[in-house]
């Protein structure tokens, strides 16, 4: 049965429409509200912004004008359990409204892991478009889940999810997995900042700091990571190798370097370029001679490589369905029980004691993948973590900042539960 069915049958169970909460209505935030709006058994209750104007166009999307605008927790309670729409500007009380399920779509390491957080230790489900917060304390935030019997889950929609599902589909048919990854969507350009792709960015009505993630290769390096630690698959290496392929040539590119491909081990991830973009992919082989056949006389190719390909990922559109299988099946489309990988950062220009590092999209650090105990070993900060740091050695473009050229922000949540995850021995498999 689908899931549009049972959410309209859980509905008439529970005697409401289940209540969401939206913490972020930028553009991922308003495609997010107007899916889950026009979704019968749903009830968009809260969307919480620092700019109520957001707030009202993901309102106005659903027909909705008449909002419920305030920051006190009593009133946006009081008219939630009215079925009334809400607006807030304070994230700090989301935790605190009757909602079953909270959306976290800012983007914000730091923010995102005081509202996952607050909400998993109030007993809400809470999905996440914030994959950069999920590289860095993903371990904790799923104990922490787990602790509290409640879901924590990374959204469908992006690269990660819809990879995580090829790979468990070929695993399921009992293939070998060679590599899983994706297509990079944007010119890799390692140096650019919001400066150098603003015009770029205005004409796709984006945010030039996101725009500057993708196109400085951070946002590939942070999907990458988390589909390396939901799989539990390596990284091909520190960077990954990124080579050009096209969709009729994957198998070819990602096939083992003793059979002309790029990789010298199975079992990893790695991303391409080329029109491989916007889909992501599994590059396969199967033990089994009489099952290679049959894969060729399916027009899979001649082997014994073989690619599995899914040509898009609809984002905000799709990120939905993670909500529907977090209330009705108590499952979680991604979360990692460790860290096999990690996303470091890597200076984009000469950076001098004092300076303070602006993070993620910005002009000063890029991420970059790396092995996880590679980089432990290295004592190589997290990207997830610099935002706000200060540089107390100084350092020059393109190096890897360490923990002893950088004092992290004192009063940073997300760094303190860094601290905690490495503590209870979450962040590295055992």
């Amino acid at each position: 049965m689908s899931y549009s069915s049972r959410l309209r049958e859980h509905a008439q169970k529970i005697g409401r429409d289940t209540r969401i909460a939206l913490v972020g209505a930028g553009q991922m935030g308003r495609g997010f509200g107007n899916q889950l709006g026009h979704m019968d058994g749903i009830s968009l209750s809260a969307v919480i912004d620092i700019d109520p104007e957001r707030i009202k166009i993901v309102y106005a999307d659903l027909g909705i004008t008449d909002i419920v605008f305030s920051d006190d927790k009593a009133v946006l309670s009081k008219a939630i359990l009215e079925g009334k729409s809400t607006g807030t500007s304070n994230s700090e009380i989301v935790s605190e409204l009757p909602v079953d399920l909270v959306v976290e779509g800012t983007g914000i390491p730091d923010i995102g892991a005081r509202i996952t957080h607050s909400s998993l230790k109030a007993k809400k489900d809470v999905v996440v478009l914030n994959v950069e917060m999920d590289v860095t304390i993903g371990p904790l935030l799923h104990k922490i889940a787990q602790d509290n019997g409640v879901i924590y889950a990374v959204c469908h929609g992006d690269e990660p999810v819809e990879a995580k599902v090829l790979v468990d589909y070929a695993r399921d048919l009992n293939f070998e997995i060679v590599c899983a990854g994706k297509g990079k969507n944007n010119p890799f350009e390692p140096l650019s900042n919001p400066d150098s792709v603003k015009e770029t960015a205005i004409k796709k009505k984006m945010n030039p700091k996101m725009l500057c993630s993708f196109t400085d290769g951070s946002k590939t390096m942070t999907e990458m990571v988390a589909l390396a630690n939901t799989t539990g698959l390596q990284l091909s290496k520190r960077g990954m190798n990124g080579p050009a392929s096209s969709v009729k040539t994957l198998q070819d590119t990602f096939a083992l370097q003793a059979d002309g491909g790029v990789l010298d081990r199975p079992g990893v991830v790695d991303y391409c370029t080329g029109d491989v973009a916007p889909g992501v992919f599994v590059v396969v082989r199967h033990k089994d001679p009489y099952i290679a056949h049959e894969m060729s006389y399916l027009s899979m190719g001649p082997g014994p490589y073989f690619a599995l390909y899914r040509p898009f990922h609809l984002a905000s559109i799709e990120a939905p369905i993670t909500v529907y299988r977090a209330i009705l099946d108590r499952e979680s489309s991604l979360f990692a029980p460790h860290l096999n990988a990690e996303v470091i950062s890597m200076t984009k220009k000469d950076l001098a004691v004092g300076d303070v590092i602006d993070g993620i999209g910005g002009y000063t650090v890029r991420g970059y993948a790396d092995n996880a105990l590679d980089a432990k070993r290295e004592n190589l900060v997290p990207i997830g973590l610099i935002a706000g740091a200060k540089i107390i050695k100084a350092i020059g473009v393109g190096e890897l900042l360490t923990y002893n050229h950088v004092e992290l922000k004192a009063d940073s949540l997300i760094v303190k539960l860094r601290r905690e995850q490495d503590q209870l021995g979450l962040t590295y498999a055992s």
